[in-house]
């Protein structure tokens, strides 16, 4: 779940800093997944890291 949430919010973020320095809608997709794609490695760590050491 944290990995989804991290997706979801990294794609939000990244068409937001798209649209606010001026882009286009394609500059807003590639932003969007950009982000994705980094917050979804941030929240796989995370998600490693709890099933690490609580379990």
């Amino acid at each position: 779940m944290i990995i989804l949430a991290g997706a979801i919010i990294g794609a939000l973020l990244g068409s937001l800093r798209a649209r606010k320095r001026g882009g286009n809608r394609m500059d807003m997709v590639q932003y969007g997944l950009g982000y994705a794609i980094a917050f979804m490695l941030v929240g796989l760590v995370i998600s490693i890291i709890l099933d690490r050491t609580v379990i």
